[in-house]
């Protein structure tokens, strides 16, 4: 009675007032219903305006939208990467991190690309940060490694810095013309000559001791470049992603997949964009990004496996019995050849893969090659060198080949059984480093 009351004496006060007395009533009656739960509707008339107002800036200013994005949440790298594929997606240029031209946040250039905020880089810090831009504002841009270490506050920006710098692509403008992973080589081998230059400096500045002119002594003097230094091995694709994973959190300049994009023509038909369902099952390769394990009933360990080949990414349904014989080889990042059965996953509305059973590239590499040829001529002394490479990866299926060439003629000789090796990355690698990259070729059956 007593809440029947309430309304009666609110509509009478509405009909002194003026108000039709069945339109308080209904009024009334909607107010109290919506006591009930009216939290969303108060707020939805400004959610909308938001919602608009989003989308009207990621429409019309994307790159700023997305720099701005990015950096509202930069300190939290899983999030920096869902949004940074969401600028792949949306086809916005994302450049690396620059001494010369990046900020602490993530900003926009006047050609709308997206560079990296100095900020977001590992190891680095606030404080260098503003010591570095401070400089470049005050002294202009910095010309390469040596100039940039004299002018900072070594102090601040110190070796570990430095060498976050170098591996995150943040002195790419400032290095050595060449391939980035040249540059990047080059510049960690002059490193710690140009650190000690640039205490040096410092400890001559704390003395008040200066050149005849005036002049530091690195800017006094020419010979400080990076032609010493050009002797530099380039890093490898491998060790350059690893660089800017360490420093970013992520494979900035490229995707670790690339430098197996040959081989895995031959050893699957279709990259992951391309699959669709079918009965019957397929062969998919791609990198480990994700990975979330639970148990079933009984307490076994089952996965669920999200892989990445550049063009798309599917998730792997690893069973219990799956699981156990593969989990060590399920690691962050290995790369992966997976035989199974391609499904609609009703869940996500892709696809997803049941696994039959995985592969390491290695382990794929080997059951379909046919041998390892190595490209060698007169000119040089190779058997011993060749030995020496192919000893630690003996005991393996794989058969070695050497395409000898000579003036007189050329040959192909066949290494004996007991030197079959097992083809592994890092074999690979030291071979094409004594030989070259194109004198290692791997023939599939």
């Amino acid at each position: 009675a007593g809440r029947r009351e309430a309304p009666a004496r609110k509509v009478a006060g509405s009909s002194e007032k003026g108000f039709d007395h069945e339109l308080a009533s209904n009024i009334f009656d909607l107010m109290e219903k919506f006591a009930g739960y009216g939290f969303n509707k108060s707020h939805s008339a400004a959610y909308a305006l938001v919602a608009y107002q989003t989308a009207w800036l990621k429409n019309h200013y994307p790159a700023q939208f997305m720099a701005a994005t990015i950096s509202s949440d930069m300190d939290k790298t899983d999030k920096v990467v869902t949004f940074i594929d969401e600028c792949r997606a949306m086809g916005v240029a994302l450049l690396p991190p620059d001494v010369n031209g990046g900020l602490f946040k993530f900003s926009v250039n006047p050609d709308d690309q997206i560079i990296y905020g100095l900020g977001a880089i590992k190891g680095l810090g606030e404080g260098p940060v503003e010591n570095i831009i401070a400089v470049r504002e005050s002294g202009g841009p910095f010309t390469d490694l040596f100039n940039f270490c004299s002018r900072v506050d070594i102090r601040k920006v110190n070796k570990r810095a430095l060498e976050a710098l170098i591996r995150s692509g943040a002195l790419d403008t400032i290095g050595p013309p060449g391939e980035i992973g040249y540059s990047r080589a080059v510049m960690l081998a002059a490193l710690e000559e140009a650190v000690k230059l640039a205490d040096q400096k410092e400890r001559n500045a704390s003395a008040g001791m200066t050149d005849l002119f005036g002049d530091s002594i690195i800017d006094s003097a020419p010979e400080f470049n990076y032609d010493s230094y050009r002797g530099a091995k380039p890093l490898t694709a491998k060790q350059r992603l690893n660089g800017e994973k360490e420093t970013l959190g992520l494979f900035l300049t490229g995707h670790p997949i690339d430098e197996y994009e040959s081989e895995l023509a031959k050893m699957v038909p279709r990259r992951i964009a391309e699959l669709r369902p079918s009965k019957e099952r397929g062969v998919v390769a791609g990198m480990i990004v994700a990975m979330r394990t639970m148990k079933n009933k009984r307490g076994e360990t089952f996965a669920f496996v999200t892989l990445d080949d550049k063009s798309g990414r599917i998730e792997l349904s690893i069973f219990a019995e799956k699981y156990q014989a593969y989990r060590d080889i399920l690691l962050k990042d290995a790369l992966l050849v997976v035989d199974g059965s391609i499904q609609e996953d009703d869940y996500s509305g892709g696809l997803k893969v049941v696994v039959e059973s995985i592969q390491s590239i290695v382990d794929a590499r080997a059951a379909k090659l046919s041998h390892l040829a190595v490209a060698v001529g007169a000119q040089r002394a190779w058997a011993e060198p060749v030995a020496e490479l192919l000893e630690p990866y003996r005991a393996g299926n794989c058969a070695v080949y050497i395409d000898y060439s000579a003036a007189v003629g050329r040959a192909q000789l066949l290494l004996g059984s007991d030197w079959r090796v097992r083809p592994s990355d890092e074999l690979l690698q030291s071979l094409r480093d004594e030989f070259g990259r194109d004198a290692v070729q791997l023939h599939y059956r």
